[in-house]
């Protein structure tokens, strides 16, 4: 199992390392929440680099057919992730990222698509469904995978979150969008922010921090129960945990998606103790993770799945 370089949390570890020996003798290896496996109606998964047969900058467990991989490896790929799922490529349904906050309702119909057949819709950063069978797949390497469980109303949803998603206030849109269609109730809602990017290695512009302090302002109390509640670290000050926090160098600033994407779910009604943050940091673990930042952009993607079954 790869040694995971992992961030301090109070609480501990809220997101299990598991791996199955291949045939050919190589280890894959996954992550998943437990929480959300104690819901009883989901399978889920987020891969890491190990157990595909991709090569090079894409080396192994590359999932985009967009980024110059050959198309064989990456369709191995899903087959391989296929196994693990118990579920087939044609019943596996992609997100066509952009960035934004729009919610896409994934019926039937929709299986396949952006995996083993093409996609007939665009600018679909978050995917959500009622329908057992279909694994929702969306793409992450450094950005913040968002997973929701409803288990009253047997639905699920997969978001992706970068700091435009985030200040568009992806993780509200989706608990909004799975209430609008399936009746989901935010106080019934299972939520995990997946490893992505974390405040010491995200260092951004002013311009990018300014965008979140009416976020920060409007949550202190929501940050001092997180604080308080022993599940997160104190501010680079000592004091509350803060989302963007002065820079290592001038006019710069380190950004904490995963404090911004928390708030943002108990600000939308899920209860802390059904929301989990990851310790994995994508950057500080490029070799286990796929990192934008840390590799410069030479990358394959890793991909969050979700499937109610």
């Amino acid at each position: 199992m790869y040694q995971v370089d992992r961030a301090h949390r109070a609480a501990g570890k809220v997101i299990r390392q598991n791996s199955i020996l291949l045939e050919s003798g190589e280890e894959l290896e996954y992550l998943t929440y437990p929480s959300l496996e104690k819901t009883g109606i989901v399978r889920h998964l987020i891969t890491t680099r190990l157990g595909g047969v991709s090569e090079g900058d894409y080396a192994s467990m590359n999932l985009s057919f967009a980024r110059g991989d050959r198309e064989e490896n990456v369709r191995e790929n899903y087959r391989r992730i296929g196994r693990v799922l118990g579920c087939l490529p044609e019943n596996m349904t992609a997100s066509q990222q952009t960035h934004t906050t729009n919610i896409r309702r994934v019926m039937s119909e929709d299986k396949g698509k952006g995996v083993t057949r093409p996609l007939d819709y665009q600018d679909v950063d978050g995917l959500m469904t009622d329908e057992s069978g279909i694994a929702l797949v969306t793409y992450y390497a450094d950005c913040v995978p968002l997973l929701f469980v409803d288990p009253i109303h047997k639905a699920i949803g997969a978001a992706h979150s970068g700091w435009r998603g985030t200040v568009g206030r992806m993780g509200q849109c989706m608990v909004k969008a799975m209430g609008e269609a399936f009746g989901t109730r935010p106080e019934d809602l299972y939520a995990a922010i997946g490893p992505s990017i974390c405040q010491d290695c995200y260092e951004v512009s002013e311009d990018v921090s300014e965008e979140f302090l009416g976020m920060e302002a409007e949550t202190e109390e929501l940050r001092r129960e997180l604080l308080l509640s022993g599940r997160y670290r104190t501010g680079y000050d000592g004091g509350l945990p803060k989302i963007a926090e002065p820079g290592k160098r001038p006019d710069k600033f380190q950004l904490d998606l995963w404090l911004a994407n928390y708030l943002i779910l108990r600000q939308a009604g899920i209860l802390m103790k059904k929301i989990d943050i990851t310790d994995i940091c994508t950057c500080h673990n490029s070799a286990y993770l796929f990192s934008h930042r840390a590799s410069h952009g030479k990358r394959g993607n890793m991909a969050a799945f979700i499937m109610l079954g």
